[in-house]
């Protein structure tokens, strides 16, 4: 079994500059991503690969010990960039210097790192052992409910719930899930499709029992720096 794991870190940041290596608790913010890949490494023998075009972000891996000569395409470093694309190009490059073709790739986000090797062993598993899965991504119990308090325009300009069921609770509504963009794993045969979506007729879903979210604004980058720094975290990571 052959497994990739990517790394994709972009130079570019506009909501909190430089996030991918700026300082938790006194070190960079990739390096909780790397401690990840390296110990899913150690289980599985798997291969760990960095994208970037930000030539700090590589000296960061480098001290970490991940080296690469993969260098981003420019097309694949805008802001609209899809990841799945950014993953696939890597991907490739891997394959063929490697002269191997993989089974699995798994993608840690930098920017979501509230994730233990616990969850990264159960989700492969679960993986693994639905034959027609071809990927699974990780979750938290949604915060607001579509069912209940989460309303949209429509045509004629006024509102309504975002989803329609005949639900008298908020606990008898069907539950719903949000994706922390943690991690995400891929059957090989995924980037094989003409249609790549993350969320497809054939995906699973990893929930976490604890709390992880990612880095959109600076005062994400706070709060997660409050919890780390003062040990309020209920698992280890």
């Amino acid at each position: 079994m052959k497994i990739l794991i990517t790394i994709c870190a972009r130079g570019g940041s506009k909501g909190i500059p430089g996030k991918n290596i700026k300082h938790i608790n006194g070190i960079p913010l990739i390096n909780y991503t790397i401690n990840s890949a390296i110990l899913f490494s150690n289980l599985y023998e798997s291969d760990i690969a960095i994208s970037t075009d930000d030539i700090k972000i590589t000296e960061a891996c480098r001290k970490m010990g991940l080296e690469s000569d993969y260098k981003r395409p420019l097309e694949l470093s805008t802001d609209t960039t899809g990841k799945i694309d950014t993953i696939l190009d890597l991907l490739l490059y891997e394959e063929k210097l490697r002269c191997i073709k993989y089974d699995y790739i798994l993608d840690l986000d930098v920017t979501s790192p509230l994730r233990s090797i616990e969850d990264l062993k159960q989700a492969f598993d679960f993986l693994q052992q639905d034959e027609n899965a071809i990927n699974i991504f990780s979750v938290n119990n949604a915060a607001k409910n579509p069912y209940f308090n989460m309303v949209e325009q429509k045509e004629d300009g006024y509102y309504e719930l975002s989803k329609k069921g005949n639900f008298l609770t908020r606990q008898e509504a069907n539950p719903v899930y949000e994706l922390n963009a943690s991690f995400y794993i891929y059957k090989r045969n995924f980037f094989d499709s003409e249609n790549r979506k993350v969320i497809n007729e054939q995906s699973l879903i990893y929930q976490m029992k604890h709390i992880c979210f990612d880095l959109d604004h600076p005062i994400d980058f706070e709060f997660m720096s409050y919890l780390i720094e003062h040990n309020k975290l209920d698992f280890k990571f």
